[in-house]
C-alpha cells in the first residue's frame, strides 16, 4: 500500500512516496537524491513524539503512518545534531501582524 510522509527542514518540506515496509535507510536514500547530503549526516525525528527514527527499521515498524510529518536534521561540523528547525505557517502571520503587515 503506497502512501506518503512529509519531511520538513526549516522552510522545506520534501514528499516522499513510500511504502510503509521501506526502511528509514530506504528514506535517506531519496532525500540523499533530493538535497545531496550523505546518508549518515541525516537525522529524521517523527514530529509530535519526538522519536529518533532507527535506519534498520522499517515506517510501519515506528509507527509512521500515511501524510506524517518527519523533521530532518543534519550532523554539524562539531559531528553533533542540529536542532529541530521547522518553520510553521502560524510564524509567517504572527511576523506579518509584527510589523504591521509591511512585508
Amino acid at each position: 500500500m503506497a502512501m506518503y510522509i512529509r519531511v520538513k527542514r526549516s522552510k522545506t518540506t520534501y514528499f516522499i512516496h513510500c511504502d510503509p515496509t521501506e526502511t528509514i535507510l530506504d528514506i535517506k536514500q531519496k532525500l540523499h537524491a533530493l538535497i545531496d547530503q550523505p546518508i549518515n549526516d541525516q537525522r529524521l525525528i517523527l514530529v509530535g513524539t519526538g522519536d529518533v527514527l532507527e535506519d534498520s527499521k522499517t515506517l510501519a515498524d515506528q509507527k509512521v503512518e500515511n501524510d506524517a510529518v518527519l523533521a530532518l536534521t543534519l550532523r554539524k561540523d562539531d559531528n553533533q545534531f542540529e536542532d529541530v528547525n521547522i518553520v510553521r505557517p502560524n510564524d509567517f502571520y504572527q511576523s506579518r501582524d509584527a510589523d504591521a503587515g509591511n512585508w
